[in-house]
């Protein structure tokens, strides 16, 4: 199965793009094929405004990230792998989501969740399965309960 990363990472530049607001992603330089102005990263990483007003010749695609940008008055080419995205946010709330490398590889069927105290549970996935969660926190602006006093997620299988 392919990564959907390139496919939650349109969704979100798309959704901060609807929102009017400023979509930035976080690149992780150091990956091969990343191709970005090194003068303007920071501990290996570059944080690029892609909004549609930064940009010249935007390109999204399962592949990665392209476009023209000027940085310090100079124009660059940013060329990006999908893999290179760390994160996707919008500048004005914060609002976007975190990637995190696959942990799952294609040869395997498990899912493994770690839970407190160090236990793993295992939910086999079978073709044509989804897996709902269902949340026991209150959906309305009550004020937050400690970390002691919130219940866990919990995880049905849907056939």
């Amino acid at each position: 199965m392919t990564s959907n990363q390139p496919y939650l990472l349109k969704a979100f530049f798309d959704w901060i793009v609807d929102n009017e607001l400023t979509p930035h992603l976080v690149v992780d330089a150091t990956m091969d094929n990343v191709r970005v102005p090194l003068q303007y990263v920071n501990d290996g990483q570059i944080v690029l405004n892609v909004s549609p007003s930064a940009c010249m010749n935007f390109h999204m695609s399962p592949e990665g990230v392209s476009f023209q940008a000027r940085f310090g008055g100079q124009p660059h080419y940013i060329d990006i792998p999908c893999s290179a995205v760390l994160a996707i946010y919008a500048r004005e709330n914060g609002a976007g989501t975190v990637f995190t490398p696959d942990t799952i590889s294609e040869e395997s069927d498990d899912i493994t969740i770690p839970e407190e105290d160090n236990q793993v549970e295992t939910l086999q996935s079978a073709p044509k399965e989804l897996v709902e969660v269902k949340s026991d926190t209150p959906k309305d602006n009550a004020p937050s309960k400690t970390k002691k006093d919130r219940k866990r997620p919990v995880f049905t299988v849907v056939k």
